[in-house]
């Protein structure tokens, strides 16, 4: 049988919490800044993170597209746009998935590209943490030193940076009046085309490319390298249907829109996750969250970021720790390094075009080279 039996230990709730260093950041800024409705959104995620943990049966993540919920953020995206770019997205994967092409797609990644992938989003990741671990820098040291010492003595180390970030939070200052939120979103109306072009052109293109390679390709090679057997059914295959099925039935409702990720399947397995009973703790903390939305946001949206990216810093490293650079050859060297590089400075489908282009470059070297001799 695929999967391992639900553990519900400390372990297990605080791998569970491994991941809220790429979820909290994010959503609280749909919510707070872009102006989605607080309610569908926490629902969107519990009713995920419940539907992945009893499918795969491993700590499987759900995480917000990373680039809608930016341009949500930055660009004055509207929820009816949100909502549609879920669902085209949430049509292709599902297209992909049905037909297998996605599984013909990752069959023929090379390894060196994998890897150069791998460290790639560990090294952005990285910058990232440091990043939102600035934003506190005394606190986030501190956090630091915290985590090494719950690590070492064996307690819940995510679970205990929580509540240290929580002891913060009545120093916050207080948050300004969440945005009015338009709800349910309205899909249908005269300018349902022009929305609709505007979000595959700003929305749908850029996300589709990570997406495919983060959240499905590299999340289904990670979930192989971290589980082996027990994670045979967790397939690019699978992972595009789930992906496309929740956001095909949640984004309309007002959720945002999600997929799983490499790096928060590493971010919950660092932390202790072995099952997918975490994936069932995090449904069921993010749904009692739902239940007082405008309190538990304003909560969050106090909670300090320089602990969020601490424990988005030990995601970051154990995502970019790929044994398949220690096991390469040193004429891999250059295809790994090229990618990750690019992948840094642009994003992994960059990062996968720039790699197959340097792999078919050292493929003809050696084969020159060969035929010299």
């Amino acid at each position: 049988m695929t999967g391992a039996p639900f553990r519900w230990t400390l372990d297990e709730l605080n791998g569970a919490l491994g991941d809220t260093g790429t979820l909290l950041p994010l959503m609280i800024g749909a919510i707070t800044v872009g102006g989605l409705a607080p309610t569908p959104v926490l629902l969107g995620f519990a009713v995920a993170y419940l539907a992945t943990g009893l499918i795969y049966r491993l700590p499987i993540p759900v995480q917000p597209m990373k680039a809608i919920a930016a341009l949500l953020m930055v660009a004055g995206v509207t929820p009816e746009a949100v909502a549609l770019s879920g669902l085209m997205i949430g049509a292709v994967l599902i297209g992909l998935g049905a037909t297998g092409a996605i599984d013909r797609l990752a069959r023929v990644v090379p390894r060196s590209i994998i890897a150069g992938l791998r460290v790639g989003l560990g090294l952005a990741l990285g910058w990232v943490a440091l990043g939102l671990m600035a934003t506190g820098p005394f606190l986030a040291v501190a956090a630091l030193a915290v985590l090494l010492a719950a690590r070492r003595i064996g307690a819940p180390s995510a679970l205990v940076l929580l509540v240290l970030g929580a002891a913060f939070v009545p120093l916050a200052s207080a948050p300004g009046p969440l945005p009015t939120h338009s709800w349910p979103p309205a899909l249908f109306g005269p300018q349902s085309l022009t929305v609709a072009v505007g979000a595959l052109t700003d929305l749908v293109l850029p996300q589709l490319a990570l997406t495919l390679t983060n959240a499905v390709i590299l999340t289904a090679l990670v979930a192989g390298d971290l589980f082996d057997t027990r994670a045979a059914h967790v397939t690019p295959r699978r992972l595009c249907l789930s992906s496309g099925l929740l956001n095909c039935a949640l984004a309309p409702l007002g959720a945002l829109p999600m997929c799983h990720g490499a790096g928060g399947l590493a971010a919950h397995h660092s932390f202790g996750a072995r099952s997918g009973a975490a994936a069932l703790m995090l449904a069921g903390m993010l749904a009692l969250a739902a239940l007082p939305a405008e309190t538990s946001m304003a909560f969050l949206a106090r909670f300090p970021q320089s602990v969020l990216g601490v424990l988005l810093l030990v995601a970051a490293i154990e995502l970019a720790n790929d044994p398949r650079v220690r096991d390469s050859r040193p004429s891999c060297y250059p295809v790994i390094g090229a990618t990750a590089l690019v992948c840094v400075a642009f994003d992994p489908f960059a990062g996968l075009l720039v790699g197959t282009a340097t792999e078919a470059v050292r493929k003809w070297t050696l084969r020159h080279l060969k035929l010299r001799e």
